[in-house]
């Protein structure tokens, strides 16, 4: 099991995201860069793949955009779908694994929104998810998923930490009103190229006495750059752009050399070849 999958951290998913992107955001105008995509792209409807707890799929159907969602975790549709409902919003919500949904109709536009690609944890993986996705689109729809440049500096770093060094991420309030504290263990393997370890929730009473802790696995895989451009060619998709973070600055696909110049969050956008 993932992260994601469990009720506690789906019921609780907003409130410390929220807390988390306030302190330190990389995804700034993330709802606001899919919309304009979806406007340019969706017309033939859209799919918002590993939807979470539809932080792009309500943005959007609140818009007028004719959207899907779907996600691996039961937990988070069962959020997406009261939220949606307390919205007035009608959506199809299904849960499924990226590498074999199949919602019975196809799309202009399939998005898989900050890392929920990252969570495949095998290359094996990325091509089914790839090549399924594929065929859920219309003839030249698009695809667009996130990766990150790996750092050196920073997997060397976790290639040191074990399972119980735990770093504080943030404090937050949970669903029942009561403080929790997050903490994390990440390592990395270089030959896997997975980063894996625990998220571990404590939870405080009113004197910050720690009352209760919960441990959650967590697993994602750092994907180069060269390895996207080959699952795109492998999978029948082609690289349209890809854009350094969600402002709207894009990378010159005529000049490979520009990439040295960026480490970050790279967001894809991909065609589907004939």
């Amino acid at each position: 099991m993932d992260l994601h999958d469990f009720k506690d951290v789906a019921e609780n998913y907003d409130r410390y995201l929220s807390v988390m992107y306030r302190e330190q955001d990389n995804h700034a105008g993330f709802q606001e860069f899919y919309l304009e995509l979806a406007r340019k792209y969706g017309a033939g409807g859209v799919v918002d793949i590993a939807c979470g707890t539809g932080a792009v799929l309500l943005y959007l159907a609140e818009r007028g955009i004719d959207a899907d969602g779907t996600d691996l975790s039961e937990e988070m549709c069962i959020v997406a779908r009261k939220k949606a409902e307390a919205l007035g919003l009608k959506l199809n919500i299904i849960p499924a694994d990226m590498t074999k949904f199949h919602s019975g109709r196809k799309y202009s536009l399939a998005i898989i929104a900050r890392s929920g690609f990252m969570h495949l944890p095998t290359t094996e993986l990325q091509k089914a998810a790839l090549r399924n996705i594929r065929e859920q689109l219309t003839e030249g729809g698009i695809l667009t998923f996130n990766t990150f440049d790996p750092l050196p500096p920073i997997q060397a770093e976790m290639m040191e930490t074990g399972p119980e060094d735990y770093s504080f991420r943030l404090e937050y309030v949970n669903s029942e009103g009561r403080r929790e504290r997050i903490y994390n263990a990440i390592s990395y393997d270089p030959f896997t190229q997975l980063m894996h370890g625990n998220w571990k929730f404590e939870t405080l009473d009113e004197a910050g006495n720690v009352i209760g802790e919960r441990i959650r696995p967590l697993q994602m895989r750092q994907t180069y750059r060269s390895e996207i451009f080959l699952l795109a060619e492998l999978c029948g998709f082609e690289v349209l752009d890809i854009y350094r973070g969600y402002l709207g600055d894009k990378e010159d696909l005529n000049d490979p050399s520009t990439a040295r110049n960026y480490k970050g969050n790279l967001i894809w956008v991909l065609r589907k070849k004939p």
